[in-house]
Order: structure tokens, then sequence, then C-alpha cells
């Protein structure tokens, strides 16, 4: 079985100074050893962690669209920032990848993608994944909206520690079978199960302040 935390932020996002050594130090003392890395508007640090990490790593990336974030997965190129949530749909499925919504419902998070799109996606069938445990959502009713709507329908679960920062690592993440592949991770985590608890709310402030301190120093 897999222990996997499914979103995982590296140096190589602008608000995280997490090194990819570090990354997998971390992941080897919790026992997980299968990743998302979901950098901000880049995949260059998860295809590295891929050539390193003694364990399964799943490229992936943030996407910032002008409604909000969109998660691929299984991605080979990066994907610019600022497109529609439609056309950033079209590159991740025109790579093969899959389409996860990170943190959806949660009101607190400007980036969460507006929920009457997330509506419009799930009935046109276009969201592989829905997040419904992201351990840096605030409020609880987020957690239990995203469970509701990924069982209305019938969406695979995810969840993911959203770690910016190394003890972060680990604090959600799914059991499931082994899988290769694309086709056989949705098949995997179908039967998997997703545990987690929510990080401090002061980790907001630790990636803001890195995320200043690489803007202006």
């Amino acid at each position: 079985m897999l222990k996997a935390d499914l979103h995982i932020h590296t140096e190589y996002s602008m608000d995280c100074n997490t090194s990819l050594d570090e990354l997998i130090r971390r992941c080897q003392e919790l026992d997980i050893n299968c990743v998302a890395i979901a950098d901000h508007g880049t995949i260059e640090g998860a295809l590295k962690l891929k050539a390193m990490a003694p364990f399964r790593v799943i490229v992936a990336e943030e996407v910032l669209t002008p409604n909000g974030e969109i998660m691929g997965m299984f991605l080979s190129e990066t994907i610019a920032s600022g497109l529609s949530a439609s056309e950033v749909i079209a590159r991740i499925r025109g790579q093969g990848g899959l389409v996860c919504i990170p943190h959806p419902f949660d009101v607190l998070r400007g980036s969460a993608l507006d929920g009457k799109i997330i509506e419009k996606l799930a009935a046109q069938n276009q969201i592989d994944l829905l997040e419904v445990i992201n351990s840096r959502s605030i409020l609880l009713r987020s957690v239990d909206h995203a469970r509701a709507f990924a069982l209305k329908y019938n969406i695979a679960q995810s969840a993911g520690s959203d770690a910016h920062t190394l003890p972060e690592i680990g604090n959600a993440y799914v059991e499931m079978p082994d899988f290769n592949g694309r086709d056989d991770f949705l098949w995997a985590i179908a039967k998997g199960k997703v545990c987690g608890h929510r990080s401090s709310p002061l980790v907001h402030f630790r990636s803001l302040a890195q995320k200043l301190k690489k803007q202006y120093l």
C-alpha cells in the first residue's frame, strides 16, 4: 500500500523554501512513499525530484487561472498561468494528464477556484479528482462540502497537505494500492482512504513571509 501525500510544494514555488533533499528525507521519516509535487506555475522541481526520489513522484502543477487554481497531474510540460479554466483543462488533457481541483470551496482562500465554475466543470465531467482534504483549509465546512460534492458527482477523492514547510508534509494523505501510470492511478485512488488533519493557521504566515523574502531579497 502507498501512503500518498498528493499536494506538496518545493523551493520551486515562490512561497516555499523546502529543498528536494529535505523533502526526500522528511518523506522517508514519515513513511510517505508517493507524492504529487504541485508547485505554482512550474513542473521543474517535480521533474527533478522524480529523477532523485526513491519513491513514486507524480509530476503536477498548480495553475492559476483568472478564476482560481486548477491542478494538473501526470504532466510533462509546464502550463502557463493566466489562461482560462477551460484552456488549462484542455492543455492538461493534451498531455494525457488528470484534472484535480485543489482546496475547493475554501472561502478563505483567494486562490480557490470559483464554486460556480467547479459546478459547471463537474456537470461536464471535466474533473478527475477533487481534493476533499487540504491541510491548509481552515474551515471544516469546506471539507464537508467537498466530500458531499465528490459523492454527488462520483468524482475520485484526493488529499494532500499542501505543504509549504517541512513539518506540514504528511498532514494529509491517501492510503491506496500501488499503481502504474495515469489510468491505473484512478483505479487505485478509488480504492483508497483519505486521511489527515488541519495544519496550524500560522503556516499561511510562514509561506507569505517566504514569498516576500523571494520577491524583495
